[in-house]
């Protein structure tokens, strides 16, 4: 309908119902808004946590230390217990002989923030070396000690 016919139906009474009435622009926005995805809910913000100064708390699973290669592979299952995020934590692996005298070792660090109730599984290699009896894994972090607790499954 041009306008002219539309202000003569609206001047005359014409119009039945205000729902008959259509013009081409009010079409097009009613196709859009049938067919436009509804919005997604706004993902949750990411909680900050303050980071450990001093003594850190995680538990560990450890699983046996096994020959891949030529290094000795160790992998850990670490949960933060903490009540704040651990920076910079790292992973010293020791190995010693039978007359307790290292033999070889490494470190790994996991570079990113643990926040507390985080799960990370980090592998440590360390190269294989004649005599390697058993290992030592020590913790540390960017501000201080970690305690460490050996458990069997995460609480």
């Amino acid at each position: 309908m041009t306008r002219l016919a539309c202000a003569l139906a609206l001047l005359c009474g014409a119009l039945a119902a205000p729902a008959a009435f259509t013009s081409p622009v009010h079409a097009d926005q009613q196709a859009v808004a049938k067919t436009a995805p509804a919005t997604p809910a706004p993902a949750t913000p990411a909680k900050f946590y303050r980071p450990v100064k001093g003594i850190a708390t995680v538990e560990v699973i450890q699983s046996p230390a096994k020959r891949v290669g030529n290094d000795m592979v160790t992998v850990l299952k670490v949960k933060n217990t903490s009540a704040g995020r651990i920076n910079l934590l790292q992973f010293d692996d020791y190995w010693y002989d039978k007359d307790v005298k290292q033999v070889s070792g490494s470190t790994e660090k996991y570079r990113k923030p643990f926040n507390p109730g985080d799960i990370i599984e980090i592998m440590v290699k360390s190269p294989v070396k004649p005599n390697l009896y058993r290992n030592q894994i020590m913790f540390s972090h960017a501000g201080g000690k970690v305690e460490v607790k050996q458990v069997k499954k995460f609480q």
